[in-house]
């Protein structure tokens, strides 16, 4: 899932405060899962935002707060929001950066500002747990060689071939001791699958080719 914070309360009013109307829209999607910008979300900063303007002007801004299912379809924003945000001078998405940005292509004569910060694609342990970044939508996968664990991401090197000298006790130096070392992981992962094999293969340099961007990928299957 791709993750995201929620930026400052003053920050947002800065941003939206020459507009007398505005419409909050939450995402549904990856964010509203996590529960950072689904419409609870979307209602709660768009009181939030009534409030601090009541506070600072003396005045109440029209805002109200809508969701869309996922914000990065273009047909499902047309077809939930269709005609419903047009009396709004102004935008605010609580969806990742490809929502914000498929918005603001759909509403095009609309200023549209996003509410988060994204942050990663990553995923939690449980309900409420932290979020950890577990992919970097690299173009290029290794996860067949590695026991299912990333190293481009995970490891704060990036490292292909094994761990730094830099782990203590299977803790990473970057951060403190902190975060497992990848490679760590990866080796007792592959042992208790009885595929060291794949740990003691030399890997090439990474083909940074396919990450290089803006990219494009064709809908639908190859094969």
């Amino acid at each position: 899932m791709i993750t995201g914070e929620r930026k400052d309360l003053e920050e947002l009013m800065e941003v939206v405060k020459d507009f007398k109307s505005l419409a909050v829209v939450g995402c549904d999607g990856c964010v509203g899962i996590y529960q950072i910008g689904g419409l609870k979300e979307a209602e709660s900063l768009a009181s939030l935002l009534k409030m601090g303007d009541k506070i600072k002007n003396g005045v109440v801004q029209d805002t109200e707060a809508f969701t869309v299912i996922r914000q990065c379809d273009k047909e499902l924003i047309e077809k939930e929001l269709g005609g419903k945000l047009d009396r709004f001078e102004a935008i605010l998405s609580t969806a990742c950066g490809v929502g914000v940005q498929t918005m603001a292509a759909v509403f095009s004569d609309k200023p549209v500002f996003p509410a988060l910060n994204t942050m990663f694609m990553g995923a939690q342990d449980r309900e409420g747990a932290e979020l950890y970044e577990l992919c970097s939508g690299c173009g290029d996968c290794v996860l067949h060689l590695t026991g299912g664990i990333c190293p481009i991401t995970r490891c704060a090197k990036g490292l292909l071939n094994g761990p730094c000298g830099g782990a203590v006790d299977g803790k990473c130096e970057v951060g403190g001791y902190t975060n497992d070392c990848a490679w760590v992981l990866i080796y007792k992962k592959l042992k208790s699958l009885n595929r060291l094999d794949l740990y003691e293969t030399f890997r090439p340099p990474r083909d940074r080719r396919p990450s290089i961007g803006p990219r494009k990928l064709q809908g639908g299957a190859k094969y």
